[in-house]
């Protein structure tokens, strides 16, 4: 006899059994203890996720024997064995994918006024209605709307913007989520320990990331791979028999798109499938990759499913990259990945990719996280003394405000949130070596007063301008805009190199009209 699959022989028997769906099942062992039960639920979400299992399970439930609501299904009485062995009368399950016409759901209708004749209720589960025509939908609505006493229906689909709102309106809607990959991990290696396996942690995670949330599909998966329960199952294993790419090459790609290195890049990409990497699974590691850094970039790491190593290399590779090179990647990859369709050159997607990810230059990047790396000590040699206010500019005004771009890239190399705060600064005037900066805004005029905010800063102009230089920071008005003695340095390059040969520039009342 055929040996039974692990995903058949480790359905749930019980709500207890299921996982990652609390939110449904909680509600549902609710209405058991009050006695609250509907004569119609729609289940919609990802495959795999429990919706079936869950109509079986409400099925027993309502039909359970046992004195105590709270442990329906009990999975003894002769209800619930029935419904186990597949035998209940009561229970009619009917696959809208090939009953998809009027004429079913006429016969339905027809048998559904007979009384059950085994327990108190007749339950009909419709799995997969979205495929219904309209037709089928129509004459389903009637008997939705005026349903004998005796009659549950149970609807699932896996796509529920196919369902007619008349039918929604009916039923009483529960939305599967897809599982956490770290408690599909953990039930594959409750499943793996019970059968006697041998499967690394790594492993089980590695499959619980290609079941994309589905427990079934993941269950599926862990029985494909093990096909001799006495060998041990290794990250190294899964990965061949699942055609992925080893987590290295997707590192290393990534680290060849920091460091903008097109031909290591192109080397990788080809090492890998040469290896026998699928190229459509390796691009889905990449791009979840990239997803992953770009979350530790925006907002946290902490928003990845990952371990602390993991989480602690996509925190160092986000700081490494710029916005832009990113964004790119994870679109192109993406892209590949979404349009894949195999052919004589199986790679050339991700190649495309590769390339359009870095065909323009990188931007600095204003990221909130991660924290940014403590800036360089700098010494007190670096930082000059200021000079008085009217001496000759050391640099015009002018040429600090042209290389303001230029500025902000070196920055960036000691903060990444340096230059997304300067872009809210202007030059104001030059006073021998000292360059005074002004915003409009007190919040940023406050912030970049901190004196190691202020250093490194100095450090960005000396390296632009290759002369010490020492920060000042005022806020200015929205109405005068800029000083007058700044105005005539930013906007009048010749009376800045008037200024640099020493005369004395006298400015004039800005309401004064002239002559």
């Amino acid at each position: 006899m055929p040996k039974q699959a692990l995903y058949l022989k480790w359905r749930p028997m019980t709500f207890d059994d299921m996982v990652g769906q609390e939110h449904i099942t909680r509600t549902l062992r609710n209405s058991l203890k009050t006695g609250r039960i509907r004569h119609a639920y729609l289940f919609s979400g990802p495959r795999g996720t429990g919706k079936t299992t869950t109509a079986r399970l409400l099925a027993k439930a309502i039909n359970c024997h046992h004195e105590d609501p709270e442990q329906r299904p009990c999975n003894r009485c002769p209800a619930c064995v029935a419904v186990n062995e597949g035998r209940y009368l009561d229970l009619i399950e009917i696959d809208a994918a090939t009953h998809t016409g009027v004429d079913d759901v006429r016969d339905l209708r027809d048998k559904i006024a007979f009384a059950p004749g085994e327990g108190r209720y007749k339950v009909y589960i419709i799995d997969e209605v979205h495929r219904f025509t309209g037709n089928a939908f129509d004459a389903l609505l009637k008997t939705l709307e005026e349903p004998p006493e005796h009659a549950v229906f149970v609807l699932a689909t896996t796509e529920i913007d196919k369902v007619p709102p008349t039918i929604k309106s009916r039923c009483l809607p529960f939305e599967f989520r897809r599982v956490p990959l770290q408690e599909v991990a953990d039930r594959l290696e409750r499943i793996a320990a019970d059968e006697g396996l041998r499967v690394e942690r790594a492993a089980l995670e590695l499959i619980a990331r290609y079941g994309t949330g589905s427990l079934r599909d993941s269950i599926s998966l862990l029985d494909q791979i093990v096909s001799d329960p006495q060998e041990m199952v290794t990250l190294a294993l899964a990965q061949r028999i699942l055609g992925a790419a080893s987590l290295a090459a997707v590192r290393d790609l990534v680290e060849a798109l920091i460091q903008r290195d097109t031909a290591g890049g192109l080397h990788i990409i080809n090492a890998a499938v040469d290896a026998g990497a699928d190229p459509r699974q390796f691009g889905q590691q990449i791009v979840e990759h990239l997803r992953a850094v770009l979350l530790a970039q925006t907002a946290s790491a902490d928003l990845v499913p990952a371990s602390q190593e993991d989480r602690a290399l996509y925190t160092d590779q986000a700081a490494r990259i710029d916005r832009g090179t990113l964004l790119r990647a994870v679109r192109a990859f993406n892209e590949a990945v979404s349009s894949y369709r195999g052919g004589w050159q199986p790679q050339l997607g991700l190649e495309l990719a590769l390339i359009e990810s870095l065909r323009a230059e990188p931007q600095p990047v204003f990221q909130s996280a991660p924290a940014p790396r403590a800036a360089p000590a700098m010494t007190a040699e670096v930082h000059p003394d200021p000079q008085p206010p009217g001496a000759p500019p050391l640099i015009p005004a002018s040429v600090i405000q042209e290389k303001w771009g230029q500025m902000l890239r070196a920055l960036y190399r000691y903060s990444k949130t340096g230059p997304g705060l300067m872009e809210q600064f202007r030059v104001v005037r030059v006073d021998g070596n000292v360059v005074t900066i002004g915003s409009e805004s007190s919040i940023y005029v406050e912030r970049l007063l901190a004196p190691e905010k202020l250093q490194v800063l100095e450090r960005a102009l000396m390296d632009v301008h290759r002369v010490r230089l020492a920060v000042k920071v005022v806020q200015i008005s929205g109405d005068q805009h800029l000083p007058a003695a700044g105005r005539y340095d930013v906007d009048d390059p010749l009376l800045s190199e008037a200024a640099q040969l020493g005369a004395q520039i006298t400015p004039r009342d800005p309401d004064e009209r002239p002559s």
